[in-house]
């Protein structure tokens, strides 16, 4: 694998691994030149303020996270031929320590995400958020 196709990979696990965390600004900041679309929902979230606000309703315990791993497979990484533009795409699985139901999938889906190399750095100029499989999310999402 090249240094390029690992940035970008880095960037995809960045994000799964920052709500993890619950750094849920952190996640944000991933998206300050981007536009975040929810499939199917005809919404277009761009930039950092508008994507932060999408997760105000991510439930976070006592530890500051909100108790889920991302499962990430398939990840797939597709750099231009000029190599300043890239494109990836990859399947997830949200799995929850919920607290009175103990460990399980809460929801499941894909990743389509598009990137720019600028000033030597890569970073997201989309994703595109397809959930398929949905679990029970009232312990993970509230309102």
């Amino acid at each position: 694998m090249t240094a390029d196709t690992e940035a970008v990979r880095a960037l995809v696990v960045a994000y799964a691994e920052r709500l993890d965390a619950g750094d849920l600004d952190g996640v944000a900041a991933l998206f300050e030149h981007a536009v975040l679309r929810p499939a199917g929902s005809g919404r277009a979230l761009v930039g950092r303020d508008a994507v932060r606000r999408l997760y105000d309703p991510v439930i976070r315990y006592e530890d500051g996270t909100p108790r889920t791993q991302h499962m990430l497979g398939n990840i797939e990484v597709i750099l231009d031929g000029a190599g300043d533009l890239a494109a990836s795409r990859c399947t997830f699985t949200v799995w929850q320590a919920r607290p009175t139901r103990g460990l399980g999938p809460v929801l499941a889906g894909r990743y389509e995400d598009r990137f720019a190399r600028v000033g030597g750095r890569w970073r997201f100029t989309e994703r595109v958020v397809t959930p398929e499989l949905l679990g029970d999310l009232s312990d993970h999402m509230g309102r």
